[in-house]
């Protein structure tokens, strides 16, 4: 695992988190910025997935 998939998770889980709580209080911006969150840790999760991919074929050219 990347360390940019570890960066997403928490960037999701800390996303759900503001969401829930700005829809509970009535925070629509607090709301939002859950949502934004939870873009962003997806948006990093890919991008560790892709990092690894990478460096899985460059390990194996060199074998």
């Amino acid at each position: 695992m990347d360390k940019k998939n570890l960066e997403g998770g928490l960037d999701n889980i800390k996303g759900r988190v503001k969401e829930t709580v700005g829809v509970a209080v009535g925070d629509r911006e607090l709301e939002g910025e859950g949502k934004l969150d939870q873009v962003k840790g997806k948006v990093k999760d890919l991008a560790g997935d892709l990092r690894e991919g990478i460096k899985n074929k460059l390990d194996d050219l060199d074998k």
